[in-house]
């Protein structure tokens, strides 16, 4: 029996159901832990490290290469899902995939520019926000607009995915905050497309959190198995969550969704409390950048991490209080969203923001003051049991 053919993966599909999506998580989880030491032995033969620098908090040179595990794995599995349907939108999703993933693996080994990056990210972008499966003509009711030109769905759609894969990025600056965060929100998504009968986009959602929950164990580990993302992960990983949030805001509203909480017209907000740690802490490094006259695009320490960090948290520590954060953010949203409607929403959110942004400068303001009477936080001091990685 050819268990790859496709009559047959389409009667286990249907008929085992809830049996076949494990078995999509956990062929991603195992190919991923196949893969990953591959490529760590393959990068350290070749001495393809990532060198330590001045704002590196590790002391040894760490292969930054576990992108092309997940590119693997992805391609791998998605080529296998497009068994179970007629639609194009996977052979779209390998094609960005690819063009996303050449460009980080580029910059992993040698730099690449930043325009090169939003090239291959437009690119990218182009072959999902065209699919027919992803076409953005409603915002069914948000602050009053419900149909909106095809024109300007488009346009969303690509701020959407390039914002996304860029705000994705830039949380890859410490051990695990990634992965965590990237799990956290997969499997949200799958939640709910479980929950509206979408059950290729709940496979999709399962295979990014499988990819990334056997990933943690190299990104955490310590001496000749520990694992970089690099640009090549975190660019492939973004996409993904993009592709996802995009398929979130263009379904059909659904009464069970509904009953639950799910009001159409707060459809982006509710995307918003999922991605909550990317964009929020995108927007708030970018302004505290401004407001010292900086450009956003200046490296610096006000990341959310790096907040933590300075106030002595270990890597670990860290990334599960922002992925619990972020937890926290959508059950939150799911509890007040059932009685508001998106300007009463937007509010909540927006004091959400405000209460989240105020807690964190006074963890700042804490870490200086611990800086002058102490001197080096102790979070990045670096001796021989810090964690090591890389920092942002």
């Amino acid at each position: 029996m050819n268990i790859l053919d496709q009559d047959i993966l389409l009667d286990l599909f249907h008929r085992y159901y809830l049996i076949f999506a494990g078995g999509v998580f956990f062929l991603a989880f195992v190919l991923t832990w196949y893969f990953t030491p591959k490529v760590l032995l393959v990068s350290r033969e070749k001495a393809l490290v990532k060198e330590v620098n001045e704002r590196s908090s590790h002391q040894q040179a760490i292969p930054p290469f576990g992108g092309v595990a997940f590119f693997l794995v992805l391609i791998l599995v998605i080529s296998i899902l497009q068994a179970l349907r007629n639609s194009p939108t996977g052979n779209h999703l390998i094609i960005g995939l690819t063009f996303l993933f050449m460009a980080g693996l580029k910059d992993d080994l040698i730099i690449s520019s930043a325009k090169l990056k939003f090239v291959s990210q437009l690119f990218a972008a182009a072959f999902i926000i065209f699919s027919p499966e992803l076409q953005l003509t409603s915002l069914h009711g948000f602050l009053g607009i419900a149909e909106i030109p095809m024109v300007l769905g488009y346009g969303l759609k690509v701020l959407i995915v390039v914002a996304l894969i860029n705000a994705y990025n830039l949380i890859d600056g410490i051990d695990g905050l990634a992965g965590i965060a990237g799990i956290v929100i997969s499997l949200t998504y799958a939640a709910v497309f479980y929950a509206t009968g979408h059950p290729y986009f709940v496979l999709i959602s399962l295979t990014v959190a499988g990819i990334l929950g056997a990933f943690l164990r190299f990104n955490f580990s310590r001496g000749r198995r520990k694992m970089f993302m690099g640009d090549g992960g975190s660019l492939v990983i973004g996409f993904m969550i993009a592709f996802l949030s995009l398929k979130i805001l263009v379904m059909q509203p659904s009464e069970s969704l509904m009953r639950e909480g799910f009001v159409p017209e707060n459809r982006l907000l509710f995307a918003l409390a999922v991605l909550f740690i990317p964009i929020f802490d995108t927007l708030r490094v970018i302004c505290i950048r401004l407001k010292n006259g900086k450009t956003p695009f200046e490296a610096d320490r006000n990341h959310m991490h790096h907040v933590l960090l300075d106030n002595g948290l270990s890597h670990k520590k860290a990334s599960f209080i922002l992925g619990g954060l972020n937890l926290v953010i959508i059950i939150i949203y799911m509890m007040v969203s059932r009685d508001l409607k998106s300007i009463g929403m937007s509010l909540a959110m927006l004091g959400i923001f405000v209460v989240v942004a105020i807690a964190f400068a006074g963890l700042k303001r804490k870490s200086q003051q611990r800086t002058m009477v102490y001197g080096r936080p102790k979070g990045i001091k670096i001796v021989r049991q810090q964690k090591e990685t890389v920092e942002n």
